[in-house]
C-alpha cells in the first residue's frame, strides 16, 4: 500500500493506540498538532502571583530526568522540563499529545517527524531547537554514564536534523511504545534538557536542572526544601499562574498532614491511604486520586531455593486472599488485580478480567494442591524482607504471612531501613518481598523491563524466553487489536509460572488546601503545577 492510503492506515493504527483525541483530521496538518495560539512566540503572558508550599513526602534521588528512578523526583522535574510529548487525561482516557513538538507526522511506520515550537528557550537563555532535542535523545540512548532509560530508545536508528525546528527520528522497527517514551514525565527518554547546562554541570546536572518548563530551578537545600520560581517566558499561554513554589522535604506524611491542616503548607505530593479518612473529614482540603496504572505483588526469588520450585511459587500465588489484602493492607481502597495490566490502559485492560479465567486469584484448595507437588514437603522458613516504604508500609507482609502459613511456609519478617531494603532487593538478597510498579500507561513498561530474562529490574530472576519474544513482538506492532493478544499471552506465562504473586491495583492520592485552584489530576502520580493558582 502506498501514498495517502498508507498514511491513513498508520493514522488509524496510532489513533487506536493513543486514544480517540490523539489523531487529528488531515495528515497534512501533522498527526498530532499543538494549538495555534500556543505555538506562536510573543503571546500574552500570565501575571504570576502567589507562593505555593507543598510537602514532598518521598525520597528524591536527582532532578536529572535521564537518570532518576523515582516518581517523587519526576513530580518536580515535570515542572522544570518538557518533553516532545506530554500526558493528557480527560477523566476517562489517557492520551499522549504535543508539548515541545508543535506537530508530529509519520512518513512511514518507522519514521517520525517532529516540528518544534518556535521561540522556546531554556531557562538559561539558550534555544530549544532541533540540535538540543538531538543532544537530549543521544544523551539517553548512548551517553556516558549510561542512562537507565536507554532501553526506551534502543530501536532508534538515526536522528536527522531537517532544519533548526524539525527533527526526523528513524527506528529499525515500528515502535508502539514511542508515545510513552517521548513524554517529559514518566517516559523520561523524551525529556529535553539544556545542552549548555549539561556541559556546564556534568554529573551534577541533577542538582542544577535547566529545562523549558513553567518553573525555573532555584535551589535544593538538603533535608529542607527545593525552591522553584515562575518562568515568565513559558510557551503555554496563561501559564504558570504561581510566582514561586516550594517543595518542602518531609519524611513523615502524618507530620505533613498536620502542617496542611494548620495552614503551614498548601498540599502534599502523596497522601498515604491510611490518612485518607482524616483528609475526608477535614473540610478545608481536597483529595485527588483514583486507581492508577500500577500493580502490587509479592516477589519470590526464583534464582535459589525454595522458590526456584515452580509448584511452590504457584502455591503462594493461589494462597493469597486478595480481598483480605485489599481490606486490611490497602484500607479497602485498592482493586483486586488478576494480571499486571491496569484500568488506565483502556485499550488493553479487560473490565471483565475477574470472570475471564485469566490470571491469578485466591483458591486455597488449588494452592494446597500445588504445595503437595513441591519438592520440599516439610515446613519452609522464608525470609520476607520489608521496610517502612510504599503506601502501606509493612501492612502487606503482616497480612500475607498468615496466608503463607496455611501452605506450610513460615515467613520470617525482617524489617530493615529503606536504603538497606533497596540494596537487598537490587542484589536479590531475599526469599520474599513485596513491591509495586507504578505510573505505567502501556503494557510494554508494565511487564517487559521488570520481567524480561536479562532485565536489570528482574530482581526475582524469573526467566522465560517465550515471554521475552512475545513482548519483543508486541513492541513493533502498532495495531492495538494485534498487539493486545501478544501481551495477554505474555501475562499468562508470568501468572501461570508465578514469577510473582499479583495482588492489587492501587489508588494514589494527592491533597491540596481548598485555596489551591486549577490542579489537573493525571493518573500517573504526577504533580503538574502548570495551571495551579492560589485563591
Amino acid at each position: 500500500m502506498t501514498g495517502i492510503d498508507h498514511k491513513k492506515v498508520l493514522a488509524q493504527r496510532l489513533s487506536a493506540r493513543l486514544g480517540r483525541r490523539a489523531v487529528l483530521k488531515g495528515m497534512g496538518a501533522g498527526l498530532l498538532t499543538a494549538t495555534a495560539a500556543s505555538g506562536v512566540p510573543g503571546i500574552a503572558r500570565a501575571q504570576q502571583s502567589g507562593h505555593l508550599k507543598i510537602a514532598s513526602i518521598k525520597v528524591i534521588d536527582t532532578l536529572d530526568p535521564h537518570f532518576t528512578g523515582f516518581l517523587s523526583a519526576i513530580q518536580i522535574i515535570n515542572n522544570i522540563h518538557n518533553g516532545l510529548l506530554k500526558i493528557v487525561y480527560d477523566g476517562e482516557n489517557v492520551t499522549f499529545e504535543p508539548d515541545l513538538a508543535e506537530s508530529w507526522d509519520l512518513e512511514d511506520d518507522k519514521t517520525h517527524v517532529f516540528k518544534l515550537r518556535e521561540g522556546v528557550m531554556f531557562h538559561d537563555g539558550t534555544p530549544c531547537d532541533a540540535e538540543a532535542v538531538k543532544f537530549s535523545l543521544l544523551r539517553v540512548k548512548e551517553g556516558e554514564p549510561a542512562s537507565p532509560h536507554a532501553w526506551k530508545l534502543a530501536l532508534l536508528d538515526t536522528i536527522d536534523i531537517v532544519d533548526p525546528l524539525t527533527i526526523k527520528l528513524t527506528f529499525s522497527e515500528p515502535y508502539a511504545f514511542l508515545p510513552v517514551a517521548l513524554t517529559g514525565s514518566t517516559g523520561r527518554a523524551g525529556t529535553i534538557v539544556s545542552p549548555a547546562a549539561v556541559q556546564q554541570y556534568g554529573a551534577d546536572y541533577g542538582r542544577h536542572p535547566v529545562g523549558t518548563g513553567p518553573f525555573k530551578f532555584v535551589s535544593w537545600k538538603e533535608n529542607d526544601a527545593i525552591e522553584l520560581e515562575a518562568n515568565p517566558d513559558y510557551f503555554e499561554p496563561g501559564m504558570p499562574k504561581l510566582e514561586r513554589v516550594t517543595f518542602v522535604l518531609m519524611n513523615e506524611a502524618s507530620t505533613a498532614l498536620a502542617a496542611l491542616m494548620a495552614g503551614q503548607i498548601d498540599g502534599m505530593t502523596d497522601c498515604p491511604m491510611q490518612l485518607v479518612d482524616q483528609v475526608d473529614a477535614f473540610p478545608n482540603a481536597t483529595l485527588y486520586g483514583e486507581i492508577e496504572g500500577n500493580y502490587t505483588f509479592v516477589g519470590m526469588n526464583c534464582k535459589r531455593a525454595p522458590f526456584d520450585d515452580i509448584n511452590l511459587r504457584r502455591a503462594v500465588a493461589w494462597a493469597l486472599d486478595r480481598e483480605t489484602i485489599v481490606q486490611q493492607a490497602y484500607f479497602g481502597r485498592a482493586k483486586k488485580a488478576y494480571t499486571p495490566i491496569s484500568p488506565p490502559m483502556t485499550s488493553f485492560y479487560d473490565p471483565d478480567i475477574a470472570t475471564s479465567g485469566r490470571g491469578q486469584w485466591f483458591d486455597l484448595e488449588k494452592a494446597k494442591a500445588f504445595r503437595a507437588k513441591a519438592a520440599n514437603q516439610g515446613e519452609i522458613e522464608a525470609t520476607y524482607v520489608m521496610a517502612e516504604r510504599g503506601p502501606v508500609g509493612t501492612r502487606i507482609a503482616q497480612t500475607v504471612a498468615p496466608m503463607l502459613a496455611q501452605i506450610g511456609i513460615k515467613a520470617k519478617l525482617e524489617l530493615v531501613e529503606p536504603a538497606t531494603w533497596l540494596k537487598r532487593r537490587n542484589e536479590s538478597d531475599f526469599d520474599l518481598y513485596d513491591f509495586e510498579w507504578v505510573a505505567d500507561l502501556d503494557p510494554d513498561e508494565t511487564i517487559y523491563p521488570e520481567f524480561r530474562s536479562d532485565g536489570a529490574w528482574n530482581f526475582g530472576g524469573w526467566v522465560n524466553t517465550e515471554f521475552d519474544e512475545l513482548c519483543a513482538q508486541a513492541q513493533v506492532v502498532l495495531d492495538v487489536e494485534e498487539r493486545r493478544p501478544l501481551y495477554y499471552k505474555a501475562e499468562d506465562l508470568l501468572m501461570d509460572e508465578a514469577g510473582i504473586a499479583i495482588m492489587a491495583h492501587m489508588p494514589i492520592y494527592k491533597v491540596f488546601s481548598n485555596k489551591v485552584q486549577g490542579f489537573e489530576y493525571i493518573p500517573a502520580d504526577l504533580v503538574n503545577l502548570h495551571t495551579v493558582s492560589l485563591a
